[in-house]
């Protein structure tokens, strides 16, 4: 298509917005975080009064749907928000992005958060992969009950009842509240969220939290991005199964080695399969231990192609097929016999 000329002609009484937001944050925002922040500018320039009823009724959402966006930017570093003694948001500051480094959006712990919000602690783990870990807030009977009452989240309660087909305990109701407050998940990602798991053949509640962080340390916020990510996951999945030779759905064991595989250790589809296929050629059995022992391996060695594996492999070869030296004292001493592919194997589970 050919591209387009923008004119302005008689354009006045605008709201400047930073090109440093329009580049580097609105690809990940949804609409409700986006709509909440171009609002705040809005009104910022105009110097005019606003509360969060008045932007839940402006875009016609629920109070608590603006205090996740607002908390949102402020992990993006984009506000700073002030509480009272009540743990309620009295002040909005917006920052000067023009100030900001590009290229290096970290989330920022808020200043000072609701009693029923844990901090996230940072960690990297594997090549390459940053994530944050989560940590599930213990909610009292009385935060539980003030959720219930929220007309979106007993949807979602009811949504999830309906995909689970029984009535939800109190811990998986906190594990809702949790991915609906904690991590600030949307009912239409909550909702996809449940859906793929149970699609999937999982309904453990555990199961389904440990999606959501990883969902969560991903960045994830919208069902876009969440099905584009389980896609490419879905692939990977079917490819290492089929390459080890099983033909059911991955048990969540299975599911684990592979997230760690990819996530933690940091290898693409190409490396995985390629220990996949290695594992095969050794063992009839335990093959996913066998092709993490590999791949651990490899990690550890620095090996992240198919051509540096092979070096490796080669290197391996020479050493164990080395002869050993003769002569003087030594020429009659006989040597040991090893079985080197039991010996592999061994090393390999360590």
């Amino acid at each position: 298509m050919s591209p387009l000329t923008i004119y302005k002609d008689n354009y006045s009484d605008a709201t400047v917005i930073s090109n440093c937001f329009i580049d580097e944050y609105m690809k990940d925002a949804n609409d409700a975080q986006l709509k909440i922040y171009l609002y705040l500018i809005r009104m910022m320039s105009a110097n005019l009064p606003i509360s969060i009823s008045d932007i839940a009724d402006k875009f016609n959402l629920t109070e608590r749907d603006v205090i996740r966006a607002l908390k949102y930017w402020e992990e993006k570093r984009l506000l700073i928000l002030d509480y009272n003694e009540n743990n309620h948001i009295s002040g909005i500051h917006i920052q000067d992005m023009d100030k900001m480094p590009r290229g290096e959006i970290v989330p920022l712990a808020p200043k000072a958060a609701p009693a029923s919000v844990k901090s996230e602690k940072p960690a990297v783990t594997g090549r390459d992969f940053e994530k944050k870990v989560f940590e599930k807030p213990k909610y009292t009977p009385s935060q539980l009950r003030a959720f219930k009452d929220d007309d979106v989240f007993s949807e979602i309660i009811f949504v999830t009842e309906q995909y689970l087909e029984k009535t939800l305990s109190t811990s998986e109701i906190s594990s809702i509240v949790f991915f609906y407050d904690t991590l600030g998940f949307s009912q239409e990602l909550i909702d996809y969220l449940i859906e793929y798991c149970v699609g999937h053949g999982h309904k453990s509640m555990h199961y389904i939290e440990k999606v959501a962080m990883n969902w969560a340390g991903e960045h994830i916020t919208t069902v876009r991005q969440a099905k584009l990510r389980s896609n490419k996951y879905d692939k990977l999945v079917y490819g290492v199964m089929k390459a080890l030779g099983k033909n059911s759905a991955p048990t969540q064991t299975e599911a684990d080695f592979i997230t760690r595989w990819n996530k933690e250790y940091g290898f693409d589809k190409e490396m995985i399969l390629a220990a996949c296929e290695k594992a095969v050629l050794a063992v009839d059995r335990n093959r996913f231990q066998y092709t993490d022992g590999i791949l651990n391996k490899w990690l550890k060695a620095g090996i992240h192609s198919k051509a540096q594996a092979a070096a490796f492999d080669q290197s391996f070869k020479q050493s164990r097929t080395a002869s050993p030296k003769t002569g003087g004292q030594f020429q009659d001493f006989k040597q040991n016999t090893y079985d080197y592919a039991s010996l592999e194997r061994e090393i390999l589970s360590n």
